[in-house]
């Protein structure tokens, strides 16, 4: 192959139903990849260099031995960065495909130039765009199904807990219905995995995952309320609830994949009110257990943005954690969408530009 610098782009991804429910197993959740990208460029060189230009980070070594790879910097914002070469790394070792030195460079278009954060889930993308792009030069031949696992490990691996939702849009594209590996799960299945590819290469209890068509009729609004939100944090906190108040989070749980569920048959019979109602119960159910956990999953503004959306005759929740961040609407026409765009701004939401991306990680002219 000759040494031409290529370019891989990756979508990023809102949530659309089925949010926290998604870490018990077996349960469902929608997620959409968008028309955000990470972008990542590889080449050889005559020396080892990784460049993330959103931090000013240009041509860093790194080197790779026994299975351990090294970017040498103290910078914290490359822990994801490392931790998917090394996966990649070792995947084409074990491979016997041994590649000599190259230059990888990262280039993120989630967030916004100002440097607001849109909670696009800019991580998974980019460790999804540096696996995909390592086996686009070197291994071709690889699947799908193979850039989500060793993605879904290395974002696990740093950490620690994550349903891989964000992962599978970035690798897929598309709308998805997804029921996540369990993080719990594939951390285990790892320490006795006896090598890399066999992990990635066998089953993965509870995953699957399944492309959906949005019925045409629906026009999809993304707003922002203007404050970024941390996934973790809100995870940890109405894990709890697992603990204190088993009953009320059960009752999250079952409320949830009713949600879920009708979403799903709006979906598959084109019933655009079904498709709504499920939007509508999923709001519910995590307002609910956001009360009860007394985290607010549903912000002043985000609960703004859903009133808005049925006011204006469709239905609209918070997308992902919650807690600020962004909130999704689905509306019947693109009159009524537009208006609702106009309607967030008068009330302080930041309507995005931001639309459905049907490819997932694919190579890119840019």
């Amino acid at each position: 192959m000759p040494n031409t610098p290529m370019t891989i782009k990756v979508p990023g991804k809102l949530m659309i139903a089925g949010e926290f429910a998604v870490l018990e197993p077996h349960h469902q959740l929608v997620v959409m990849a968008v028309d955000r990208y990470v972008y990542t460029t590889i080449e050889e060189s005559n020396q080892n260099y990784v460049s993330l230009h959103d931090f000013q980070l240009i041509d860093l070594n790194w080197d790779y031995e026994n299975g351990k790879l090294t970017i040498h910097t103290d910078h914290p914002k490359t822990v994801f960065v490392q931790e998917a070469m090394r996966i990649a790394m070792v995947y084409l070792h074990e491979k016997n495909i041994q590649p000599g030195p190259f230059a990888i460079s990262v280039k993120s278009e989630l967030d916004d130039a100002s440097g607001k954060k849109y909670g696009l889930g800019s991580s998974a993308a980019v460790v999804t765009s540096i696996i995909s792009a390592i086996l686009t030069k070197y291994f071709p031949t690889y699947t799908k199904e193979l850039l989500f696992k060793l993605a879904a490990l290395a974002h696990v691996n740093v950490q620690g807990n994550g349903s891989g939702a964000d992962i599978a849009a970035s690798a897929y594209g598309g709308f998805l219905q997804y029921a996540s590996f369990q993080a719990g799960w594939l951390k285990a299945a790892s320490k006795e995995a006896k090598s890399l590819s066999g992990l990635v290469e066998g089953e993965w209890e509870y995953l699957s995952l399944q492309p959906l068509r949005i019925p045409n009729n629906v026009y999809v609004c993304v707003g922002w309320t203007g404050k970024p939100a941390s996934t973790a944090k809100l995870v940890d906190e109405l894990m709890k609830l697992k603990d204190t108040d088993p009953a009320a989070y059960q009752t999250f749980l079952d409320a949830s994949e009713k949600a879920v569920y009708t979403f799903l048959k709006g979906v598959n019979e084109s019933n655009t009110d079904l498709l709504f109602e499920g939007v509508k119960r999923n709001r519910a159910a995590l307002a609910r257990v956001g009360n009860q956990a007394n985290v607010a999953i549903e912000t002043p503004l985000l609960r703004t943005l859903c009133d808005l959306a049925e006011e204006y005759g469709g239905a609209g929740k918070s997308s992902g954690a919650g807690g600020g961040d962004c909130g999704i609407a689905f509306m019947p026409s693109k009159e009524q969408a537009d208006e609702l765009m106009e309607a967030w701004e008068k009330a302080g939401i930041t309507p995005l530009t931001i639309k459905p991306s049907s490819i997932g990680a694919s190579i890119s002219e840019w």
